[in-house]
């Protein structure tokens, strides 16, 4: 316990917040305040127009159990996974896929619990919970990459509140359909 709480104190350097957890169950943990509205962010989560606005362009969100929750990426890579579970303005659960060069962690998923709390009428604490880790040299492979990954995510989340909605034709040369 104390090993992790250590590593959780040495994470939190810049504005997400990231943390290891070996044990008892190996977990990714991520925190970020965002300045905005709990509905704002609730938006920017669970609606295509309002992930198209941060995260890629044409992102689809099917905001109900075994809905989808899918970034298209340039190149036709995909990221996000599958709604298993949700209370509005609070919790989102979802079947997790791992990048396309983790096969394995792709197929086999894992879960990424995704809270929202409202701090103020500006202010709403994102908490992403990543569960579902297994044994072996791809997972632990994967589990790094997505510590990394993740971060940069609820970064690019973070800059969307801060100064509006990506403009994709500046980021990548490509219109938000």
């Amino acid at each position: 316990m104390k090993q992790a709480l250590l590593f959780l104190l040495l994470a939190q350097t810049g504005p997400v917040h990231v943390a290891k957890v070996p044990a008892p169950a190996k977990a990714l943990v991520f925190e970020v305040t965002l300045p905005a509205s709990l509905d704002d962010v609730w938006n920017a989560f669970t609606t295509s127009e309002g992930l198209s606005t941060w995260l890629t362009p044409g992102a689809v969100v099917d905001l109900r159990k075994g809905g989808e929750w899918t970034a298209r990426f340039p190149g036709g890579a995909t990221g996000g996974g599958t709604i298993l579970d949700f209370t509005p303005k609070s919790e989102i659960v979802m079947s997790a896929m791992a990048p396309p060069n983790f096969p394995n962690v792709r197929a086999a998923r894992t879960t990424a619990t995704w809270t929202f709390r409202s701090l103020g009428a500006k202010s709403t604490l994102l908490t992403l919970r990543q569960t579902g880790w297994k044994e072996g040299e791809e997972w632990d492979k994967a589990y790094d990459y997505l510590a990394d990954g993740n971060s940069q995510l609820l970064a690019t989340l973070l800059r969307r509140f801060e100064n509006g909605p990506i403009d994709w034709v500046k980021e990548w040369g490509l219109p938000a359909k």
